[in-house]
């Protein structure tokens, strides 16, 4: 099982009056590393893949330690838990990127693809869903009760 690794710049403006990352900045570094899986991973040469859209449906984050301002970038892995007819679960950790034990967050993202032509969900194409069985992780992990 492969795991898609982003390596996500820390902004000045990414900080809270308390001096640490903002945990709704948390939400834009997930989605940077989802779209750059997404979009700039999968299959190239004229390949249709993912393209028209995709929504969020739901987010579930675990904040485990607070982050603060550095010049280095953290690390996002993400990887798949679950691909559904018309849905995919992308499971995240956020970690430091010299010690990957340090994780600052756990998270997970239902996807769902979208038709912008008709503004309805649709359901995952076969070449999307050999793209994304690269990065299933079959021991998916609980998340406070819940599957990433």
């Amino acid at each position: 099982m492969a795991r898609h690794i982003y390596r996500c710049p820390l902004r000045w403006s990414d900080m809270d009056a308390f001096g640490h990352v903002n945990n709704v900045v948390f939400l834009r570094y997930l989605e940077e590393a989802r779209i750059d899986f997404m979009f700039r991973l999968a299959p190239g040469n004229g390949s249709k893949s993912f393209q028209g859209g995709s929504v969020v449906a739901r987010h579930e984050i675990d904040y485990k330690r607070p982050l603060v301002h550095r010049h280095e970038p953290v690390v996002v892995e993400s990887w798949v838990t679950k691909i559904g007819a018309a849905s995919l679960t992308i499971a995240y950790d956020v970690k430091d990127a010299e010690d990957s034990d340090l994780v600052y967050v756990s998270a997970s993202t239902v996807v769902v693809p979208f038709d912008l032509e008709t503004q309805r969900p649709r359901r995952i194409t076969e070449e999307e869903r050999h793209f994304l069985q690269e990065y299933v992780d079959d021991s998916a992990r609980q998340r406070g009760g819940a599957a990433a």
